[in-house]
Parts: C-alpha cells; sequence; structure tokens
C-alpha cells in the first residue's frame, strides 16, 4: 500500500541570499544588534502581522507549521510618526542611533528557561495541532513537558504523536491505529462475504455472517502484515516512522523521509507485496490440508485470492502505489533526478485512475472477472461503476500529492532560520509596551524579548497579543504580561535549515522563537509567520 511521508511549513520571508544582508540585519557588536550611529535606510513595506495559531493543511502533508498568520501591512503615514503604531505597522522603519539596551541582547549568553517576574500574567502563545497529521492532539503548553533543546546540542525534540483512530499496538516501536472507517468496510465485508457464504455453506445460517467477520479481520491482519514490512525495511534504512494506519481502502505507512538511494527506495516499495505474496501461497498451503468445502477452507481460500489481489494491485506501476514507487526508483535510477522519477510515476498513476475508471466496470460487465456476464444495468453494475471511481479517485488523489510533496521537499533547503530570524531588543519585565514599542522602532527591530537585570532572556513578546492592546492603553501595559515564557523546545539553533528547521518548531508549537548561535549567543527572534510566508513563496517558484 501506498506509503505516507509528511512534511509540512509555516511563517514568512524567502530564503534568499538577499534576506540575510537586509540593512535590519547589519551587524555591529552582535549578530542582531542595532547598528550605532547608522544612518537611516529608506523605510519598507511593512510585513504582515501575525494574529496567532495557524491551521491545518493536506500531509502533505505531507510531511506543515506549527502556527500561522494573517498579513497586514499599516501604510499610512500614521503609522511612520507614531511610536507605539510604527513596530505594528512599520516594523522596518528607520534605525535610529544604536541603544545599549539592543547590543546587551546580543552579549548575553541563552541561559536555561527562567520562570520570570513573580509577578507575570501567564499568556501562552496559541497552539495549532501538526498539519501534516491532522488528527494529532497537542496539548497546550501549560500542560505539556518541556521540549529538549533544539539549538542542535542536545537530543532530537520529541513531536507531539499523531493519533488516528484506536491505537491497536506499537509492534516494533510505531503505533498501529484503526481509523473509524474501517468499522464501515469491514461492516461491509462482513455483509459481502456472508452473502458468498451462503450460497457455498447454507448450512451455516446466520452464523455466516461472524465466519465473515473473522474474514475481514484476518483480511485486515494480512493488510497489517503488508505495512509491517514497509516499516521494518524503513527502521532497517534509519527512516524514521510515524505511524501504520488500517483505513477503509487499506493501510498506510507514515514513513518520515525519503530513501536516500534509488536502490533503497525500490527495496522500501517492493517489500509490501513481497509479503502479501508470501501470505497468499501460506493460505494456499494451508488450504490443501483441509477440505475445500468446509469453514476453514473457504476461509484459506478468500485469504489466498484476496491477498493475491492486494499484491497485484499494489504492483500496478503508478503512484501512490507501491509499484508507481518501484518505478519511481527505476527512473530515479536511471537520470539520476528522483524529481523526474517522481514525476514519471505521477503521471502514470493519473492514467492508470483514468484506467481503473473506465476500465474495472466494463471486465466487470464483460465477465472476464469471473463474474457472469450481463447484459443490464442493475445493482452489481452500479455498485461496480462506484467502487471504480472511489479507487480512481484514491490513485488520482495519491498521485498529485505525491506530486506536491516532491515539490515541497525541493524547496525545503531554501527555509534558513537564520536568514528568517528578525532583529529583537531587550525589555525588562516591568517595561511599558509603549516604551518597548519606542525603542523597538528606534533599533529598526520587530521582536522583543523580556530579560532580567543581569540580560538573561526569559521570555519573548508575542506579535499578536501587542496587536491586542488598543494604543491609549500601551503606556500601563507592562511587556511580562503580554510575553510567552521561553521553554528549552522555543530555543531554535541559528544554523536550522529545511526539514530539520520545521521538526525544530513542529516540536514545540509557537508563534515566535528565539534564535540563538552554536555557543549560546543569542541572534534574534523567529516567527512562525514568517516561515510560513517564506515556504509558501518558495513553492509558488518553478521547480
Amino acid at each position: 500500500m501506498p506509503d505516507d511521508t509528511s512534511a509540512r511549513a509555516g511563517g514568512e520571508g524567502d530564503g534568499s541570499q538577499e534576506a540575510g544582508t537586509h540593512p535590519d540585519r547589519a551587524r555591529a557588536d552582535g549578530p542582531h544588534a542595532a547598528p550605532a550611529g547608522a544612518e537611516a535606510p529608506a523605510p519598507r513595506a511593512a510585513p504582515a502581522r501575525a494574529e496567532g495559531a495557524g491551521g491545518d493543511a493536506p500531509q502533505a502533508g505531507p510531511h506543515a507549521t506549527p502556527a500561522g498568520a494573517e498579513g497586514r501591512a499599516d501604510g499610512s503615514p500614521e503609522a511612520d510618526t507614531h511610536p507605539d503604531r510604527a513596530y505594528a505597522g512599520d516594523p522596518h522603519a528607520a534605525p535610529a542611533a544604536g541603544r545599549p539596551e539592543a547590543d546587551r541582547l546580543h552579549k548575553a549568553p541563552a541561559p536555561a528557561p527562567g520562570s520570570g517576574d513573580a509577578n507575570r500574567r501567564q499568556q501562552p502563545a496559541a497552539t495549532a495541532p501538526d498539519p501534516g497529521y491532522p488528527n494529532s492532539d497537542v496539548p497546550a503548553p501549560s500542560d505539556r513537558p518541556l521540549a529538549p533543546s533544539a539549538d542542535g546540542k542536545g537530543p532530537a525534540p520529541q513531536r507531539p504523536e499523531p493519533r488516528g483512530g484506536l491505537l491497536m499496538g506499537r509492534p516494533f516501536g510505531v503505533p498501529v491505529y484503526v481509523a473509524p472507517s474501517w468499522f464501515l468496510v469491514a461492516a461491509l465485508i462482513t455483509w459481502v462475504f456472508g452473502g458468498q457464504l451462503e450460497r457455498v455453506l447454507p448450512e451455516l445460517g446466520a452464523a455466516r455472517y461472524l465466519v465473515s467477520l473473522f474474514f475481514a479481520v484476518a483480511f485486515y491482519a494480512s493488510v497489517l502484515v503488508h505495512e509491517l514490512a514497509h516499516t521494518v525495511a524503513a527502521l532497517r534504512f534509519k527512516l524514521p516512522v510515524r505511524r501504520i494506519q488500517l483505513q477503509f481502502f487499506g493501510g498506510v505507512s507514515e514513513i518520515e523521509k525519503e530513501a536516500e538511494t534509488p536502490g533503497r527506495e525500490f527495496v522500501l516499495a517492493f517489500v509490501g507485496p513481497l509479503l502479501s505474496l508470501v501470505l497468499a501461497g501460506v493460505f494456499y498451503a494451508a488450504a490443501q490440508t483441509v477440505e475445500p468445502g468446509t469453514v476453514p477452507g473457504v476461509l484459506l481460500a478468500g485469504l489466498m485470492i484476496s491477498n493475491l489481489i492486494v499484491a497485484a494491485f499494489n504492483l500496478l506501476p503508478g503512484l501512490p502505489l507501491d509499484g508507481g514507487r518501484m518505478l519511481r526508483a527505476v527512473v530515479w535510477k536511471i537520470t539520476g533526478k528522483p524529481m523526474k522519477g517522481t514525476i514519471a510515476a505521477a503521471w502514470v498513476g493519473r492514467a492508470l485512475a483514468v484506467s481503473v475508471l473506465i476500465g474495472l466496470p466494463l471486465l466487470t460487465q464483460s465477465g472476464a472477472l469471473g463474474t457472469d456476464a450481463a447484459d443490464n444495468v442493475g445493482m452489481d453494475t452500479v455498485l461496480d461503476a462506484l467502487l471504480a471511481a472511489i479507487l480512481a479517485a484514491i490513485i488520482w488523489t495519491g498521485a498529485g500529492n505525491s506530486l506536491r510533496m516532491a515539490r515541497l521537499r525541493e524547496h525545503l533547503p531554501e527555509l534558513r532560520a537564520r536568514a528568517l530570524t528578525r532583529r529583537a531588543v531587550p525589555v525588562e519585565t516591568d517595561t511599558p509596551l509603549s516604551e518597548a514599542l519606542r525603542r523597538a522602532n528606534a533599533a529598526g527591530a520587530r521582536a522583543l524579548v523580556v530579560v532580567d537585570a543581569d540580560g538573561q532572556p526569559l521570555s519573548l513578546v508575542r506579535e499578536a497579543a501587542i496587536v491586542g492592546v488598543p494604543e491609549h492603553r500601551r503606556p500601563w501595559v507592562a511587556v511580562s504580561g503580554l510575553a510567552q515564557d521561553l521553554t528549552d523546545g522555543m530555543r531554535v539553533s541559528a544554523e536550522l535549515s529545511g526539514e530539520e528547521l520545521l521538526d525544530a518548531l513542529r516540536a514545540t508549537p509557537a508563534t515566535e522563537y528565539l534564535v540563538v548561535e552554536e555557543t549560546g549567543e543569542i541572534y534574534g527572534v523567529l516567527s512562525a509567520a514568517d516561515v510560513e510566508r517564506a515556504f509558501v513563496k518558495a513553492m509558488a517558484r518553478p521547480s
């Protein structure tokens, strides 16, 4: 069955070199320190303003962003003249002479997470579920344990475990879920197979439905073995597997990364159909030891045929089927370019979807699949056409998703934390918001970091919270009341890029992150909204 690989992005900025040399990032004493005595550059268009947690997008999705944003730019003259409004409306206002506070921020080493002012009012940043896995439950920051450091020195962060129905177990450490749709298909198999048993074994009576239910469970156990073959191969190649899910039309192994070589890709795809063929042989051998007209004989024959169908269907050479991944590996090997393999296998998959849509009802109608030929249109014909339409839709959309995921991975390296980081200024916990915004605009900064008396960072002021404070109240609102306490998971390395950056952001959903150098020095603040916009911009460019 198809292997689903997820990935996902979120935030603003383009990953270009120009971003790294922007006037806002001119380095004086620290990487993002405000330039002392710098002349004011020409004002730029105001960036989009984060509005809080983001939403979800298709696995694409895969493999998406912990927090999204809606952009707004305030281009009014008032935004350029009023100190408080300039931060919200024009964060890139021309910097004035550098301030000692800005320099001190970038000289301070990153400390262990602090609790902050004892009187601080806790306002956790909005969180969002992992969009690549829509069913995941992400706990609120106050409820989840602190994630390990994402600065590149600690262990890899543990992302929230995805959910996908009823948890059945953890073979090889990989959770196996049964989706709610499985119960629907189990009931359908029980009903259809029960009708077959009524003709073959009429003496069973109503007990035939118990036998049919056992067949449905045994068949999906065979599908699980098929998916476990993919999982074991992936783990053997050191590819992380997020989960296995049994659903309406079979199973999905969610392998988080692509194989590094075409040979491994071929093996990873082939082991699933191979195990289904092995199971078909085992059931055939077992059927030879029992009477053909008995319940065990009928069950074993049905399981043999069903596994042969699973193997044959998955060997069809089109994405998202296993045969499509094998074709992709072959083209990849010949051309040396995985993207060309994906394009070829995806278009073959789309052609296959059209063939299924048209050919399956015709084959059934003609009796080529072992059924009696029908001259009139009845309920069976309608059901065959409906089944063909569903299968074709699954194959077509799967092929399209494979193309989108390939483009996503191609553009992921363009997302670099260092290029997307905003300059920040430090403010102490009791600083009024209006004064903090004045300092930010004077330094040409777009973020605020709350520090203690020694200049050690305690929390990040949330941009969405700033927007929610009316202008006339800002002189009486302390920045500590608008800040999110720093946890280890909210500290990310300035060297992160691509999928590693997205993994770090997904592990601790938040709207802003403190970016640090390998030495522990603070580099600036990364907004999840900036990452999302950078990703959208990169995806808009042709491959």
